[in-house]
């Protein structure tokens, strides 16, 4: 059956899409924004601040706290040739609530804009943190795939790589913008409960949030609950293969607290997922217990989930068996969160074990996020994006929403 998943052609998940539909810019009020709504085969809209009145009674709804760090560098060299040096995972050390507290040195695995104009030498610049002159130095170490090492050093070991990254650094806003980052970007693309720094992107289908929002829900007796998974610049990178087989998916780092695992196994293993990057988390946790399940004692490198790991993986466990072997294994070593790493990849014929219903925005063509939405509502997604293009719905990023409920 893998083999069948494997040569989905990606051009069954084409739509088109003017440039005109993508939002370059958020509404003024964040949950004014459309919300489609897809319930067991039938489609209607209403606006996002609406969305109590769909989530029933005793449901938890789980978001990626996630923060977006000012990733992007921009450096002069003497000739004048403008260099971007854009982070992605921090290397050394490799933990990213260490790597924002280094100082004064730490390396991250970056992408290098106009890459040929650094041929070598450092690359340097003085900014004004806390008050105090700080010169920064980016140093180009060794390829690994299309990214680089860069070590970083500054002058002022009173100053961390966090204050670098809000002195030096740009946010990176979606490419597909088209346009330069505004002030503005840095309040309206974090979602209000964002808190642990680490992403390159937002997750996005939590921006339509908003306090009030969040009350209303648990005003209603709705539980809420946090997970983390660092989103990576590879989101953004397009499937260039003709079938999904030659694509391969990003590393990601998820973080999820024992009480968050705890709290699933309240609610029977089954929430609402917001975002696509809860879901990823959520169902990677699912073959993380598997794996638990039958080798309670696996070492830590063995808890990252390869992109195809889910599709030939028995025995078929429930929802609360696997996550019981999560809780299990945290508990025997004494940990409060499970830290690791997935890369999977969800297409048509995956079966979702934990997430029952998804809040997501609307996706490009050809990517793996449209392939998730069609495991998850099977050829509907025509169905639902078809209504979402006749009906003036915004897309990508800063466009609208939908709850999807198969």
């Amino acid at each position: 059956m893998i083999a069948d998943y494997r040569h989905i052609r990606m051009e069954d998940y084409d739509y088109p899409l003017p440039d005109g539909r993508i939002a370059k810019f958020p509404l003024k009020e964040r949950d004014h924004s459309k919300m489609l709504v897809y319930s067991h085969g039938s489609i209607s809209e209403d606006r996002f601040h609406a969305l109590p009145d769909y989530i029933g009674e005793g449901e938890l709804l789980l978001f990626n706290n996630t923060k977006v760090i000012q990733a992007r560098l921009h450096f002069h060299k003497a000739t004048g040739a403008l260099i971007e040096i854009f982070c992605l995972e921090p290397l050394e050390p490799n933990d990213y609530a260490l790597s924002f507290q280094s100082a004064p040195h730490c390396a991250w695995l970056c992408m290098v804009g106009n890459l040929k104009k650094w041929k070598e030498g450092a690359l340097s610049r003085t900014m004004v943190v806390n008050g105090r002159e700080v010169t920064l130095e980016a140093v180009r170490g060794e390829c690994r795939g299309t990214s680089y090492r860069v070590d970083f050093r500054w002058d002022d070991a009173s100053v961390t790589f966090a204050d670098i990254l809000e002195h030096f650094g740009e946010l990176p806003i979606p490419p597909y913008l088209n346009r330069e980052t505004q002030e503005s970007d840095k309040e309206t693309y974090q979602t209000v409960y964002s808190k642990v720094k680490g992403s390159v992107a937002a997750p996005t289908a939590g921006l339509h949030f908003t306090p009030a929002v969040l009350e209303a829900l648990q005003a209603k007796g709705v539980a809420l609950g946090e997970l983390t998974l660092h989103v990576g610049a590879g989101t953004f990178r397009p499937v260039k293969s003709e079938e999904i087989d030659g694509h391969v998916m990003h590393t990601e780092y998820i973080s999820v607290h024992r009480r968050t695992i705890e709290t699933l196994l309240e609610h029977g293993g089954r929430c609402v997922a917001v975002g696509t990057t809860s879901v990823r988390t959520l169902e990677s946790l699912y073959h993380i217990g598997v794996v638990l399940h039958a080798h309670p004692d696996a070492a830590e490198e063995q808890l990252h989930v390869s992109q195809w790991q889910p599709y030939g993986q028995p025995p078929e466990l429930s929802p609360v068996e696997a996550l019981s072997a999560v809780r299990d294994y945290l508990v025997r070593h004494q940990l409060e969160t499970l830290d690791t790493s997935t890369q999977i990849i969800i297409v048509p014929g995956y079966r979702y074990r934990i997430v029952k219903a998804m809040i997501t925005n609307f996706h490009q063509p050809k990517s793996t996020l449209l392939l998730l939405v069609s495991a998850f509502i099977g050829d509907a997604w025509r169905d639902v994006y078809d209504y979402a293009l006749d009906h003036g719905f915004r897309f990508l990023s800063y466009g609208d929403s939908s709850l999807l409920m198969p």
